[in-house]
C-alpha cells in the first residue's frame, strides 16, 4: 500500500493574534496619539513586520475602529440586559451604571481611547455618534426615574445624566484592574456615592 503524506493544516502566521495586535496598537495610540501613530510604530512596539500587521487588518483606521467597537459594543450590550429593560427606571439606571463600570474595568484601554476621541476622522465621528446614542439612552432613563418620583426633580435630568456618567468616565484616570479594588467593589462605590444624591428618599 502506498503511503500518502498529508500537509498539516494552515495555522496562519505565527506570532500575534488580532487580539494582541489590537491591544498593542491601542497602547501606542494612547502614548503617541492616533494621528501621530504609524503602522511602523505599531509594528515596532509588537516586534513584527508591517506585513504581519496587514495580514490581520487593512490599516490603522481599522485598528482604531476595532478598538472603539470593543468599548462601545460592551456598553451597548449592557443596555440590552434584562436589568436595564425591566423594572423601575431608578433600578434600571443603577444596573446600567454597574454594568458600565464593569465594562470600563474589563476594557479599560479601549474605553479610555473612546473617551479621548476628537472626531478627526470618519471612524472617530461614527464612534462619537454611537456614544451620543448611549448618552441619550442614559438621559431617557434619568427622565423616566424623575417621572416615577424616584429621582430628584430640582436638577435637570440631562445634567444629572452627565454628572453620573462623568463620574463613571473619570475612573479611567486612576483605576487599575490589577490593583486591590475589584470591578464589583468599584461599581458598589460608584453607586453608593452617586445614587445617594440622585434618589428622592
Amino acid at each position: 500500500m502506498r503511503a500518502e503524506s498529508q500537509a498539516p493544516p494552515r495555522r496562519g502566521r505565527p506570532g500575534h493574534s488580532r487580539e494582541s495586535l489590537l491591544a498593542g496598537a491601542v497602547a501606542v495610540f494612547e502614548e503617541r496619539g492616533f494621528e501621530a501613530t504609524s503602522m511602523d510604530d505599531v509594528a515596532a512596539r509588537l516586534g513584527v513586520t508591517k506585513s504581519a500587521l496587514y495580514h490581520h487588518v487593512r490599516g490603522k483606521n481599522e485598528l482604531l475602529r476595532l478598538a472603539l467597537d470593543r468599548a462601545l459594543d460592551g456598553l451597548f450590550a449592557v443596555t440590552g440586559e434584562p436589568g436595564v429593560r425591566q423594572g423601575r427606571a431608578i433600578d434600571r439606571l443603577e444596573h446600567l451604571v454597574r454594568g458600565s463600570v464593569r465594562v470600563l474595568a474589563a476594557e479599560l484601554p479601549f474605553v479610555t481611547l473612546l473617551l479621548r476621541l476628537r472626531g478627526n476622522s470618519d471612524v472617530e465621528r461614527a464612534a462619537l455618534q454611537r456614544r451620543r446614542e448611549f448618552d441619550r439612552f442614559t438621559g431617557d432613563l434619568v427622565r423616566a426615574a424623575v417621572a416615577e418620583g424616584d429621582v430628584r426633580a430640582d436638577v435637570d435630568p440631562a445634567l444629572l445624566g452627565r454628572l453620573l456618567f462623568g463620574t463613571v468616565n473619570s475612573l479611567t484616570e486612576w483605576y487599575r484592574p490589577d490593583g486591590p479594588l475589584s470591578a464589583d467593589a468599584l461599581a458598589d462605590a460608584v453607586v453608593a456615592a452617586t445614587f445617594t444624591g440622585l434618589r428622592t428618599g
